[in-house]
């Protein structure tokens, strides 16, 4: 992503990673001399790994890559961090996540708390022949929570070069619970409206509106299926500034398979 940007990339892992001790450390707690050199080295050693694979999936077009290893606890680190940064980068999985479905420490707290838009990797990286073709989806509620959201795929559609499917579900119960009929017309015109300006300032972005009439999620999910990225906004249908994360992108972190980019509402497109 750091290359599709233009900006360089901070690879950043804490000194006791390898070791799973958990979180930073005090007098009491901290590691011998001897276990702290070595839970550095093989620290180093992740991060010299990291920097090669991040140089390796650049294309052709090298990015500059730089590393920390820190003694801070790993997730306020990041978050902190994230105020300075265009986006942070988290795994789906921290060193006890035993299953799928499961998101580590870190990717919960970043997610949850981040300055910056914030991509979390599941099991597939999209980075394959097939998968970089693929189209990245946005999940439009027809609130102002999600236009960030909006912003960042079109803009990541751009970079991509591929398709952008926006997904707009009109309820948020089952379609057993409601009467359908009329609701597709209102539907759409919420999608064209929430979209705005950007069809026209990203002309060479092919996007592809869908309307449901079904819950956000499972239409999202769907959608997923057939992408190489999936962007949510940080609040859902009704969300306020206090709120940390809204149900649909929450249920979706748990879920999903491919990457995905939780926008919080301080980012402008």
């Amino acid at each position: 992503m750091g290359v599709r940007r233009g900006c360089s990339a901070r690879l950043r892992t804490p000194y006791h990673h390898v070791d799973g001790i958990p979180g930073g450390y005090d007098p009491d707690t901290a590691p011998a001399p001897a276990d702290r050199r070595r839970l550095g080295h093989e620290g180093e050693q992740i991060l010299a790994e990291a920097a090669r694979t991040a140089r390796a999936a650049s294309s052709g077009s090298e990015p500059v890559v730089t590393t920390e290893l820190t003694f801070e606890l790993i997730a306020p680190a990041l978050i902190a961090r994230s105020a300075h940064a265009q986006m942070l980068v988290v795994g789906s999985r921290g060193m006890g996540a035993f299953q799928r479905g499961l998101l580590g420490s870190v990717s919960t707290a970043t997610t949850h708390h981040a300055h910056c838009p914030v991509a979390v990797v599941h099991t597939l990286s999209a980075l394959d022949p097939v998968s970089v073709t693929k189209p990245v989806v946005v999940g439009v509620d027809g609130t102002a929570n999600s236009r960030p959201a909006t912003a960042l795929a079109f803009d990541e559609a751009t970079r991509r070069k591929v398709d952008l499917v926006a997904v707009h579900a009109w309820t948020d119960t089952s379609s057993l619970d409601v009467s359908v009929e009329g609701w597709e017309e209102p539907a759409r015109a919420v999608l064209t409206r929430s979209l705005g300006e950007y069809p026209e300032r990203y002309p060479d972005v092919r996007v592809r509106s869908v309307v449901t009439v079904n819950r956000p999620v499972r239409s999202l999910l769907e959608e997923s299926e057939e992408a190489q990225l999936l962007v949510v906004g940080s609040h859902g249908r009704g969300g306020f500034s206090s709120m940390v994360l809204g149900s649909t992108s929450n249920t979706l972190l748990h879920t999903v398979e491919v990457p995905m980019l939780v926008v919080r509402s301080a980012y402008r497109g």
